[in-house]
């Protein structure tokens, strides 16, 4: 089923959706048809990734999160749902689907309570290779990222350079026609699971500025030198694998840089091609999870008695989610103008600057607001809203911190 309501999205849409009658409903934020930058074949795909990300046990996730990670087999599953390679053409063995396709996995994603690591593979890695790598690296690794069968990451932070990307130690050095490569990553997502690597490292330490001296490279992680570190410890999403990586004389063949010879010192240029959309993704996952505990949490104080009545009979109860469902409708409506700017290619980086940093911290606050109502049980990791309340707290430190995101806006005043 889902395959033939990609089918339809990958050809042009036959009608606007403006013509379709208003569906909104203010109690159900999260309502399939009640946002109008989808279309109808949006909403029934949306419809049959809901069924999905639904249907994983309760049971299942909780593994994950004791384990530290994902199981391989779910890659495996989502690859069959078509969930992976969304966005990329038929001709790099993507399933040619537009942005609001993608946009669709990420909500349900995190409406389902599932870790959201097809995004790395989605928004991280098939993007780099898909739009720089060789023909011959595209049919390498595409299909079998595509399928779950190469679970990938994307190596830019190190212990001593944070955010900086110029600042990086990672060094790759020419041997002949190979390269070594030397130094470690730290943060990296899906780096416990991945057997593929994509490794921003310097190739050229006596540029005139750094930026002009780095390589991406493709780095299988099974090759002798290549090492991963223990599984690191979060204060939330535990099942989001996130691992320190070292690489000791890793040798590695002239193919391995992305786009071949000619992305050799062209790294930062391809890192920064498309910075924006990593901030959107930030904002559309922090816009959909305060959705989420927000239905959550409505939900729980209908049912949680205290002293005779539910909670919801509590004057401050109802005005604490009068505040947050407030929010909820800003944060959305901003988060949708901005996707479908960039759907259109009209995003600039002031503005998704500023939409990052606000729905972060606004995440961040409102969330704190709804965990407070569940009392203890707020404090119970069997409970997603304790889940959500420690794993939001990344939203404003990666793709940016909240501290750049001001100085980038700041810049342009």
């Amino acid at each position: 089923m889902l395959r033939k309501i990609q089918a339809r999205l990958a050809r042009p849409l036959s009608r606007a959706y403006s013509d379709r009658p208003e569906t909104w409903q203010m109690d159900k934020l999260t309502d399939i048809g009640s946002r109008k930058i989808f279309t109808e074949e949006h909403d029934i795909m949306r419809e049959q990734v809901r069924k999905f990300y639904e249907s994983v046990p309760m049971e299942r996730k909780m593994k994950w999160e004791e384990q530290g990670h994902l199981d391989r087999e779910f890659f495996k599953e989502c690859g069959k749902q078509g969930l992976i390679g969304i966005e990329q053409s038929a001709d790099k063995h993507g399933h040619g689907l537009d942005f609001y396709s993608n946009v669709i996995q990420i909500e349900e994603q995190i409406y389902g309570l599932v870790p959201g690591l097809m995004q790395v593979q989605n928004d991280l890695v098939l993007p780099y290779i898909c739009s720089y790598g060789t023909d011959e690296q595209v049919d390498r690794y595409v299909p079998g990222i595509r399928d779950g069968e190469i679970i990938s990451c994307l190596c830019m932070t190190e212990p001593g350079s944070g955010s900086d990307v110029q600042g990086i130690k990672t060094n790759a050095i020419r041997d002949g026609d190979d390269w070594i490569l030397n130094g470690s990553k730290v943060f990296i997502s899906c780096g416990y699971m991945s057997d593929m690597a994509i490794v921003v490292a310097v190739t050229d330490k006596d540029a005139e500025k750094a930026a002009y001296g780095i390589s991406l490279f493709l780095v299988d992680t099974n090759l002798p030198g290549f090492e991963k570190g223990k599984l690191l410890k979060k204060i939330g999403r535990a099942s989001a694998d996130t691992a320190e990586l070292f690489f000791n004389d890793v040798r590695l063949p002239a193919n391995a840089v992305l786009g071949g010879e000619e992305g050799i010192n062209r790294g930062f240029q391809f890192l920064m091609h498309d910075l924006g959309r990593e901030r959107l993704l930030v904002a559309m996952g922090c816009t959909a999870q305060l959705e989420k505990a927000f239905e959550l949490t409505r939900e729980y104080v209908h049912e949680r008695e205290a002293f005779g009545k539910p909670l919801i009979a509590n004057q401050q109860v109802r005005h604490t989610l009068a505040e947050v469902k407030t929010e909820c409708m800003v944060l959305r409506t901003i988060t949708d103008k901005h996707i479908q700017a960039y759907a259109e290619g009209d995003l600039d980086q002031q503005s998704v600057s500023m939409l990052k940093y606000y729905t972060s911290e606004k995440c961040i606050e409102n969330i704190t607001k709804l965990q407070q109502l569940w009392g203890g049980y707020g404090y119970m990791l069997e409970y997603p809203i304790a889940q959500m309340f420690s794993g939001v707290r990344v939203e404003s430190i990666y793709a940016g911190t909240t501290e750049i995101m001001k100085e980038l806006v700041a810049r342009t005043l």
